[in-house]
């Protein structure tokens, strides 16, 4: 899939871009600018592995369920019997699906978190990628609009939601998660595309660490599996 990085660029710029421009408030059902359950996800997070999803596994699941949307559709006359493909135009294709789970894995496989949060105001630096940032002003949320896409965040209960649509039915969303001892966080990702049926999620969980420490670091590779080297976080 050599056109699966060059793809990824184009979201990293675009998601830039959507940051940089101007915006206008507008309300999205579900989602807030404020919440009495707002988590505090603040502090730095390193990866945990042995938490986190195992892509392939992942993976497995998609295509297994798949099949199964397939074989229903074919059973219902509304597509052909076997195989993933409903279509000559690549929907549901192997290739559409690879596509889909290594865009998910590169925007999903930041290692390190440094996020800082206030009530009005969250940045996350993610390592070897661009930040996720989410303001509020009056209460309100602020949905960017370029002739690019669009970008939201706001809150679901205890939650933070990210969610970017870019044109070609491309969307991305990120759901972070932590319980009321802040001792771990979830991000959950999520990629849709208008070439497969299903949307692709991966579940990260982070620990919390302090700066400066030593160790190990890893990485998860959909070719080689948990790769991991010592030096500094």
């Amino acid at each position: 899939m050599n056109n699966v990085r060059p793809l990824f660029a184009i979201v990293w710029l675009l998601s830039l871009c959507l940051a940089a421009c101007s915006d206008a408030p507008r309300q999205q059902t579900g989602l807030q600018a404020k919440s009495d359950n707002a988590a505090d996800f603040s502090g730095h997070w390193e990866l945990d592995y042995g938490q986190s999803d195992n892509t392939q596994e992942r993976v497995n699941v998609l295509v297994r369920e798949l099949r199964q949307q397939a074989e229903r559709r074919s059973q219902s006359g509304q597509g052909p019997a076997g195989g993933l493909v409903i279509n000559a135009n690549g929907y549901n294709n192997g290739e559409s699906v690879s596509g889909l789970v290594r865009l998910t894995d590169m925007i999903a496989r930041t290692a390190l978190l440094e996020i800082d949060q206030n009530e009005d105001f969250i940045r996350v630096r993610r390592e070897e990628d661009s930040d996720l940032t989410c303001e509020f002003y009056d209460d309100s949320l602020r949905q960017l609009e370029t002739p690019f896409g669009s970008e939201l965040c706001g809150w679901r209960d205890h939650q933070l939601v990210f969610r970017l649509v870019l044109p070609g039915g491309l969307a991305i969303q990120h759901v972070m998660t932590t319980g009321p001892s802040r001792a771990r966080l979830q991000l959950t990702t999520t990629v849709r595309t208008d070439q497969v049926s299903m949307p692709f999620t991966i579940n990260r969980v982070y620990n919390r660490f302090l700066p400066g420490e030593r160790g190990f670091r890893c990485e998860m590779t959909l070719t080689r599996g948990r790769v991991c080297t010592t030096g500094p976080r």
